[in-house]
């Protein structure tokens, strides 16, 4: 590890950007209250709804805005693994 520091360094940076980059493509998600809102005006289904067709149970689930629509990013426990799912908040239909 003594002959590579900066290359040590340059991975972990480039690491630390990846994950960051991550984070920041979900930063526009609802907050409770927001959601609750989209909800009840029709902008979305409520999760009981949408998490019928997910395969699994839901573990967590955010209600983010995504290009323009809103999606459910949702954490699901199916065959012991937790895999993310995004769902059309107002079809239910599974985009990923």
């Amino acid at each position: 590890m003594k002959r590579y520091p900066k290359l040590i360094a340059g991975l972990l940076a480039g690491f630390i950007a990846v994950v960051s980059a991550g984070e920041t493509a979900w930063a526009a998600c609802l907050n409770q209250s927001q959601a609750r809102q989209a909800v009840a005006s029709g902008q979305a289904r409520p999760l009981g709804a949408v998490s019928r067709s997910v395969g699994g149970e839901i573990v967590r689930a955010d209600l983010c805005e995504q290009g323009g629509r809103l999606v459910y990013v949702l954490s699901v426990l199916s065959g012991g693994k937790v895999t993310k799912r995004v769902v059309d908040a107002k079809s239910g239909q599974a985009l990923r």
